[in-house]
């Protein structure tokens, strides 16, 4: 794999191809002294129970992994709380209202993105939904449905952080 300084040629703040590596987190510009330190995006991921104790999961609708299994989320927007992020990823995607939530744990993935490789910091909650009666799928999600732990498969999540939060869940909760 290569480093993903990699994918950046040209200053930001002048544009000139000066700008090389600085050290393993940074590239700086020999031209206008403008160091880039490259750091993760951040984003959030729901474990959603229904009463019996099954999981909702979601098919995804769009590159990368498109037709795999997933979770609701997606990426915190600028100048968002995580917890915000969570409570719009699920209204957007299931049409849903969290009612409440608890962080659980992050890990570090990396999102490929227009085959940009987009380095991320998941950050996993578990959020209590009162009612699933208006739950309708849009956006990255081409279907959602509940299963029972049991019935889950890691492998058939397409997304690497996301399958090892399910491998983590169910180590935890079977």
């Amino acid at each position: 794999m290569k480093h993903p300084l990699s994918q950046f040629s040209f200053c930001p703040v002048c544009g000139e191809k000066d700008f090389g590596i600085n050290n393993s987190k940074s590239k700086k510009c020999n031209s206008c002294g403008f160091v880039y330190y490259f750091n993760s995006s951040s984003a959030t991921v729901a474990f959603i129970f229904n009463t019996k104790g099954e999981l909702l999961v979601c098919r995804r609708a769009k590159e990368p992994a498109k037709g795999t299994l997933d979770l609701p989320g997606g990426f915190v927007d600028m100048n968002e709380t995580a917890e915000d992020a969570i409570r719009r990823e699920v209204k957007e995607e299931l049409n849903l209202d969290i009612d409440s939530l608890s962080y659980q744990f992050s890990l570090p993935n990396i999102y490929l993105y227009s085959g940009f490789e987009v380095h991320t910091l998941d950050i996993f909650f578990e959020c209590n939904v009162s009612s699933f009666d208006n739950m309708k799928v849009a956006d990255d999600v081409s279907d959602a449905y509940f299963l029972s732990l049991d019935k889950i498969k890691p492998a058939a999540f397409g997304l690497l952080s996301i399958r090892k939060s399910i491998e983590m869940l169910l180590k935890n909760k079977l």
